[in-house]
């Protein structure tokens, strides 16, 4: 395949990647404010649904097609921004992973609360706390990725 193809595919997957994240986060935070679980439910339900379809495949095309491009263009992984955004994609990935696990539990505990007809329990504002704090090292490492491949240089250090 040749590297402008891979060059595509790698950008466009990046922008499923980091847009599903933020805009799932944007839309399970902000309706999990609302505390009514007949309204979160089916948000949540989408939100597992999105993430599994467009964050688990390109979770994995992502590191594929960057070390495609770096092979093609005789970029050694050693080179100090290629290197922090691998490791900072590492942090993020391990991230994502409990991510969409306690996302499918706030979207149980919310079924089940609606099907109950009743409130959230305190353990929905616990799971969501847990999942809210991991989404912040993925977020920041995302940034910091998407300006070193930019910009190609570490932005620290």
């Amino acid at each position: 395949m040749d590297l402008v193809t891979v060059k595509y595919l790698h950008v466009l997957s990046s922008t499923f990647l980091f847009g599903t994240g933020v805009g799932t986060a944007f839309y399970l935070l902000f309706i999990s404010r609302t505390r009514d679980p007949a309204v979160i439910a089916p948000v949540a339900r989408l939100v597992v649904v999105a993430d599994w379809l467009f964050t688990a495949t390109t979770i994995v095309v992502q590191p594929l097609t960057g070390l495609y491009l770096a092979r093609g263009l005789h970029i050694p992984l050693s080179t100090p921004w290629l290197y922090w955004s691998i490791v900072l994609y590492v942090v993020a990935a391990a991230c994502w992973l409990p991510v969409v696990w306690l996302q499918m539990r706030l979207r149980d505990i919310a079924v089940a609360a609606a099907a109950q007809g009743r409130e959230l329990p305190l353990q929905y504002a616990r799971v969501l706390g847990a999942w809210t704090a991991l989404g912040f090292p993925a977020l920041v490492s995302f940034l910091a990725i998407f300006y070193m491949m930019v910009a190609r240089r570490v932005p620290f250090g």
